[in-house]
């Protein structure tokens, strides 16, 4: 039997199949990673999208104004689809306020679309989780051995479930936003202190950071490259670094935002400044990376009793279990 496998794999044919897979296995393992393209370059283009973005709603502004101006007020009529539903109804009224564009903005949603896109789906996905629950246990026979009324209460739960699902998705979105913001914002400093005390202004610093800073975060980047447009296109500074606090949700960045702020405001040194937040917020890293060693012991409390000491108590029993065994003393 192991002459004949021997054989079978030797053979010249098998070999050359062998080989033949293995080349095209390297070569869809080289191809796919460049074929799925690079996300920090797609990220940026989309932040230059929406740098353009913005300096249009600018001009577009600047000339909707003079025309109302010259004309006076115009209304115009709303476009169908999704922001057609979300009108009619008001669902802006009903289910959005200060706190959803809040949490929109933090996990990187911004302008009127995804606004609207977010109270459309609060809107449907009740529906659709009452109906599924509905094919699902009237039609298919799901839940056979509960009585209706828990039928019944399964399908308003979905129901409640869907509705709160886009809330859940946007806080989960932002909460990852914020800790890939928070985990980079510290070497983000220190780049930006080097950039300042080279000579750059704050402007160019924060570009260049966002250049230099988008391989460990590609959100800070994107947060980075908005400033940089809006305190080039706004018409207070002070508005560019207010947003920038409001966007991410972090006191480290606020911080440094309002430090920024009164910097500009009363002429004091800004990388002075930055050095003194740089340093806070490396000492704030820091700790919180302690807290995290001091809470690893009570966490393996219950996992090395259940895991561990099993283990090592027939590590260390089993040879003597053994040898007793064999004497026939049990």
């Amino acid at each position: 039997m192991a002459d004949t496998v021997v054989k079978a794999i030797l053979e010249p044919g098998f070999l050359i199949a062998l080989l033949v897979g293995i080349a095209v296995f390297a070569t869809l393992f080289t191809a796919l990673p460049a074929m799925g393209g690079n996300p920090l370059k797609q990220r940026m283009k989309a932040v230059a999208l929406e740098r353009d973005e913005l300096r249009a709603k600018q001009r577009a502004r600047l000339a909707n104004e003079a025309e109302k101006r010259r004309k006076g007020l115009r209304e115009t009529p709303g476009s169908g689809g999704m922001k057609d539903i979300v009108e009619r109804l008001d669902l802006k009224r009903a289910l959005a306020d200060e706190g959803t564009l809040s949490k929109l903005r933090m996990a990187g949603f911004r302008g009127q679309n995804p606004l609207t896109r977010f109270l459309f789906f609060r809107l449907v996905l009740p529906f659709v989780g009452l109906f599924l629950a509905a094919i699902w246990i009237f039609v298919l026979g799901g839940l056979p051995d509960q009585p209706f009324f828990v039928k019944i209460f399964v399908c308003i739960l979905l129901a409640y479930g869907g509705f709160y699902a886009p809330v859940l998705y946007v806080s989960n979105r932002a909460s990852k936003r914020k800790a890939s913001i928070q985990r980079a914002w510290p070497d983000a400093l220190d780049l930006t202190l080097i950039c300042v005390e080279s000579g750059m202004s704050i402007e160019a610093a924060i570009r260049r950071v966002a250049d230099e800073i988008g391989a460990q975060s590609v959100e800070l980047a994107e947060e980075f490259v908005l400033t940089t447009a809006e305190l080039s296109f706004l018409q207070e500074r002070r508005q560019a670094w207010e947003n920038l606090s409001m966007r991410t949700g972090l006191e480290s960045v606020k911080s440094v935002s309002q430090a920024l702020i009164q910097a500009e405001r009363y002429g004091t040194p800004v990388g002075h400044a930055l050095r003194v937040l740089a340093t806070e917020s490396r000492d704030m890293r820091m700790n919180a990376a302690e807290k995290k060693a001091a809470a690893l012991p009570p966490k393996l409390t219950v996992p090395m009793i259940l895991f561990f000491l099993p283990v090592l108590f027939a590590v260390i029993l089993g040879p003597a279990g053994i040898q007793v065994s064999e004497r026939g003393l049990f």
